[in-house]
């Protein structure tokens, strides 16, 4: 071969190779799966006029706050996971909403020092203040490229025009209808005469509309100050809670560093404090490293995943809160040390007792949530899950404002050092106090892997660590992103000494291992949870989506514009 052949072939084979790098450097479709297919629908057309991942996932979270008033709104908060692929730049948006001014530690206490569980969970003294108008004004001026007018355009439409009850809304609202029968403006706008709607019943939700439109046209100010901002603060007051302009107007998202580690050579990124999500589970795989470097054969898996969990929801309990009131060691439960000396004692044939651990201390929270994942075509990403706690939240709308206030204010130790009403012990970490944020389980997750990068979160109060932790360990494995939505599920919490487990679960070889090494069983009576993931093959530059099957939720993938 002449040199000049030769450097005509050493130049084909490096187009050749920029090539492939050029196409495995980026997605070859977009992606988004949310829970319910018209918010999904709505984060494509915003795709489709030239929006990216962040733009995509306003419309998303604005769609579901419409369509989903049992999960999320605009009455409520979260926590956004994004990574933007042009410089590599990761953060959390933190959302979540913030104890009132005027709240007290005792909030929910009688004069007898006993906690009022009503007061906790129904009505607006249960409303924290709402960051998810403050998120969607931060993530369209820092990250996105449209304007807000573009990307609530969707949820206005839904909001003025309507949607179709289905069953899962019915469901829902039948855990509530008498709560919300107490609140007429919510009856009015979630139920028909009293009465839990029939299946194809359209909601409209007009002055809602009217909310999103303001916070298009006002951006913060739309929600925080000025007409809308006096309206809520005097239908809250009216009602006995004890909100102020002044909370609402002093109200603020925060950036925060997320939850960094690595497990079987993949690298995991996700939610940090005032979620406990990131930490709980870093701790856990960090502890499962300990058996042969996480590479557990199947039959023991269960058993070491349960340990692990005991031990990483105990210092969720012990150690967690906001961390702009709480100082936590964050270094030691995150480090490969301490999980050592965690994993120590765990025997591979026996169960751990978990008062044999220490002292008897938990948290517990609502269970109704949502979780949206968006990949665009450039490989920006985002990983969001929102809430308002309980199903239809705290079901209070201050009148005129069709906004649906959260309960999240129950998330917070209603009376640290005594029982709650579980007859768990609260801890001192994450009390109630003016301007702080209650202490969460959610668990947005980015994972990067060898040839790929995985998104994923759901909701599920307490259990929505252990469910991404399943899934996380399933993509780690290389299994097709529709298992990781669709693993039958079990949990362990530390308190009540007990592995709930999904009906499905219970006779399965994974069950009888457990319960042969002393492991106490319960079914949790149906199935949980509502995952929404993302797989990126970097190598292949494919993307595939999938949707929990518990759900009705819609993962869809295709190119903007098709």
């Amino acid at each position: 071969m002449t040199p000049r052949s030769l450097l005509l072939s050493l130049f084909a084979g490096f187009t050749l190779l920029c090539g492939t790098a050029a196409v495995a450097g980026s997605p070859d479709k977009a992606a988004i799966a949310s829970a319910h297919p018209l918010a999904t629908e709505a984060g494509f057309e915003v795709l489709d006029n030239g929006g990216n991942a962040f733009d995509a996932a306003i419309a998303v979270a604005a769609a579901l706050a419409v369509v989903e008033p049992y999960s999320a709104g605009m009455g409520g908060g979260g926590f956004w996971l994004l990574h933007r692929q042009k410089d590599g730049h990761e953060t959390m948006v933190d959302a979540r909403e913030t104890a009132p001014a005027a709240a007290t530690e005792t909030l929910f206490q009688d004069d007898q020092g006993e906690v009022v569980r009503d007061r906790a969970i129904n009505g607006p003294l249960a409303a924290g203040i709402p960051g998810q108008a403050a998120a969607f004004v931060h993530l369209s001026e820092r990250y996105g490229r449209l304007p807000l007018a573009q990307t609530l355009a969707p949820a206005i439409r839904l909001a003025r025009d309507g949607f179709p009850v289905e069953d899962h809304y019915r469901t829902l609202a039948g855990y509530r209808v008498d709560v919300l029968n107490r609140y007429p403006e919510a009856a009015a706008i979630f139920l028909r005469e009293g009465k839990i709607p029939e299946t194809g019943t359209t909601i409209r939700q007009p002055d809602l509309a009217k909310v999103l439109q303001a916070i298009a046209d006002q951006g913060f100010n739309g929600f925080y100050r000025g007409p809308l901002a006096r309206k809520m603060v005097s239908g809250v007051r009216e009602a006995g809670g004890i909100w102020t302009l002044e909370d609402l107007e002093n109200y603020r998202v925060k950036e925060r560093t997320p939850i960094i580690g690595e497990y079987r050579g993949a690298r995991i990124v996700s939610a940090p404090p005032p979620s406990s999500g990131g930490l709980v589970m870093m701790e856990t795989l960090n502890i499962l490293s300990n058996f042969n470097d996480g590479e557990i054969s199947e039959d023991l898996l269960p058993h070491l995943a349960v340990e692990a969990m005991r031990r990483g929801y105990q210092d969720r309990a012990r150690y967690m809160g906001d961390p702009d009131f709480v100082d936590m060691p964050v270094d030691k439960l995150v480090s490969k040390s301490y999980a050592k000396a965690r994993a120590a004692g765990i025997e591979l044939d026996k169960a751990t007792p978990s008062a044999s651990l220490g002292d008897p201390v938990t948290v517990e929270e609502g269970f109704h949530t949502t979780h949206l994942s968006v990949l665009d075509g450039e490989g920006n990403r985002v990983a969001a899950t929102l809430s308002i706690n309980l199903p239809f939240g705290s079901a209070f709308v201050p009148p005129g404002t069709g906004v649906l206030l959260n309960n999240e204010m129950d998330d917070f130790s209603a009376k640290p050092g005594s029982p709650n009403a579980y007859g768990l012990v609260g801890s001192k970490a994450n009390a109630i106090a003016p301007g702080k944020r209650p202490l969460s389980s959610m668990t947005p997750t980015f994972v990067e892997m060898k040839d790929g990068v995985a998104i994923l979160g759901t909701p599920g109060g307490s259990r929505i660590i252990s469910m991404v932790l399943l899934g996380v360990l399933e993509a780690v494995d290389g299994k097709p992103v529709e298992d990781w939505v669709s693993r039958v599920r079990f949990h362990h919490q530390y308190l009540p000494d007990e592995v709930e487990v999904e009906p499905d679960f219970l006779d399965t070889a994974e069950a009888r291992g457990l319960e042969l090494r002393g492991h106490t069983l319960k079914s949790t009576g149906r199935r949980y949870g509502n995952m929404q993931a993302i797989h990126w093959n970097k190598r292949t530059g494919k993307v595939t989506a999938a949707s929990d099957p518990r759900g009705i939720g819609a993962a869809r993938v295709r190119a903007p514009d098709s």
